[in-house]
């Protein structure tokens, strides 16, 4: 198949660790992959059964949980954040009066990303991720770190990607529901769905079996040090970037969530109606929605889905958009052209 064809020399060409991945096709039938290593120490193959980081991937559940809420009636998208976290969002000319819940799924509320802090990235790169790979943030933390930054525009007017907002909609959920984000998920997503392998971590540990992951720590220049960065802390990203799962459970959430049958009709249209990301700096042809982007190929294909990376882990999960032909890969390094690397997978897949 083409497919490993193209994981064998993203590998070499790229120079990371390894790389996973499963297809699901239209007749259910499905097709894994790898190339590369788990374990650059022991040179242990990388598997299908693996748990990873999945970064910003953890939106689209964090989407479809507050969706869900939505659904029965619990919350309205038109909510303005004060609503629900009354003073949690205000200085400096942040007003969450008139922000609303659909504008912090749609990355449209102009609050500024945290993550982007000056400070915190210093904790992220080099010899300094060493040190402060266990620090733990609570939401409130880094909440606290967006609204003492101006917003970057005024609520629904542009779009840009942004961590904090799904933060504050994690933060939302556990407001409403009385449970901790990580429960609420378990409940409403994880044990109906059969996703055994999906979870927000309450340590800094991995579930059995996984690759390390690897990071250089942002820095890009020739030799720099490559750290395992397997454990960490992922309170920094929460509810916008922290959980994991596995191949065949990413798979298994988008088919059925593109299928229809995660939420309703009206709360499926929310979910599906975009934003044009374009002159953001994000992906190219692509249009955001609530937790999930659509992509345009070359050949006129949309495909759906999402992705997201943390450190030392990348990961990709797109398709079509009945669900029914679905492909998710996982990186366990976090360095080169790997944008690049999930363009040609894309193509390959999607594209002809």
């Amino acid at each position: 198949m083409k497919l490993q064809q193209l994981l064998d020399r993203i590998v070499v060409d790229v120079g990371i660790p390894g790389i996973i991945a499963e297809v699901r096709d239209e007749d259910g039938s499905t097709w894994f992959g790898t190339a590369g290593v788990a374990d650059l120490e022991t040179g242990k193959p990388r598997c299908r059964e693996e748990h990873f980081r999945i970064g910003s991937a953890t939106k689209s559940f964090t989407s479809v949980i507050t969706l869900q809420l939505a659904a029965e009636g619990r919350l309205s998208l038109d909510d303005s954040v004060d609503t629900w976290l009354p003073g949690m969002v205000q200085g400096h000319g942040n007003d969450g009066r008139v922000i609303t819940v659909r504008q912090l799924l749609a990355h449209t509320s102009g609050l500024y990303l945290y993550s982007m802090d000056p400070d915190m990235r210093a904790t992220e790169t080099g010899p300094a991720f060493l040190e402060h790979r266990y620090d733990r943030y609570r939401p409130e933390d880094l909440v606290t770190i967006a609204v003492s930054r101006p917003p970057v525009f005024a609520p629904g007017t542009q779009w840009r990607y942004d961590n904090t907002g799904y933060i504050l909609a994690g933060m939302i959920v556990e407001r409403i529901t009385g449970h901790s984000f990580a429960d609420e998920f378990q409940q409403r997503i994880a044990e109906p769905l059969g996703l055994h392998d999906t979870y927000l971590p309450v340590d800094e540990t991995i579930r059995a079996p996984y690759a390390r992951h690897y990071t250089t720590a942002q820095l890009s220049e020739p030799g720099c040090p490559v750290y395992d960065a397997t454990e960490l802390d992922p309170s920094r990203a929460w509810s916008a970037g922290g959980m994991v799962s596995s191949l065949g459970d990413l798979n298994r959430f988008f088919g059925l969530l593109f299928g229809g049958e995660l939420l309703p009709p009206e709360q499926q249209h929310e979910l599906l109606t975009t934003t044009s990301t374009e002159g953001a700096g994000w992906l190219p042809n692509t249009r955001y929605g609530l937790g999930v982007y659509t992509e345009t190929l070359p050949n006129g294909v949309d495909i759906w889905g999402n992705g997201g990376a943390i450190t030392g882990s990348w990961t990709l999960s797109v398709g079509t958009s009945d669900g029914r032909h679905h492909l998710t890969a996982n990186l366990n390094g976090d360095w080169g052209n790997l944008l690049g690397a999930f363009a040609q997978l894309i193509e390959a897949e999607f594209g002809s």
